[in-house]
């Protein structure tokens, strides 16, 4: 019975070894050279790095919403605007003006929507600003935020975050200030986020 038993137990700790083999170094991940101060210590953070005008983070954003809404209390979620182009640059002081205001979470989804299913420009300071009134936010608040110190000061610090981290495109999970996971490095979409998970408990038992 003790062999039997013995041998039940091995027979489950093959398959959960093998799943904490799963992701390393290169596979599933890039660890980050120097590691990034987080805002939080006592949180694990997680931060996605993205562009609205992004095809690929628009597929993304249905798995981020439904992931986000259950992540684990220990975690800190966090968006970060990129700007690798100079086409990018309105949406991520959009982003802060969203942020800043309140209502970010309110219209992610619908801008996503607006950009890539119904094919509307709003890559201008006054296009986004017409967009913003359908939430409650008037135009001349839309422009005085949009060119506020406190929105550029943001995007400064997010630029210099994201040079850090070492990421080149987007979308790019951060965990931790210590790993990149990334469409490529995760093999898919799909499962960005098992990676991020396991990162997540690997900075859980340190």
């Amino acid at each position: 019975m003790i062999k039997l038993f013995s041998a039940l137990i091995f027979s489950f700790l093959i398959p959960l070894t093998a799943a904490a083999a799963e992701y390393s170094d290169g596979n599933g991940y890039t660890t980050i050279k120097t590691p990034v101060r987080t805002s939080d210590p006592s949180k694990i953070e997680v931060t996605e790095i993205f562009w609205y005008g992004c095809p690929h983070c628009y597929k993304l954003e249905p798995i981020t919403h439904a992931w986000e809404q259950n992540k684990p209390s220990d975690v800190d979620f966090k968006f970060l605007p990129a700007v690798f182009g100079r086409g990018w640059l309105a949406h991520a002081k959009a982003f802060y003006v969203a942020d800043l205001l309140g209502i970010e979470d309110k219209l992610r989804a619908d801008l996503f929507n607006a950009i890539h299913v119904e094919r509307r420009n709003l890559n201008s300071e006054d296009a986004l600003a017409n967009f913003f009134v359908n939430y409650g936010v008037s135009e001349d608040e839309f422009h005085k935020q949009f060119n506020s110190f406190a929105v550029n000061s943001r995007l400064s610090q997010a630029d210099a975050k994201i040079r850090a981290y070492g990421a080149r495109g987007v979308p790019g999970l951060i965990v931790n200030g210590k790993y990149l996971v990334t469409a490529e490095t995760a093999n898919g979409n799909e499962n960005i986020y098992n990676v991020v998970d396991f990162l997540i408990e690997k900075e859980r038992q340190k």
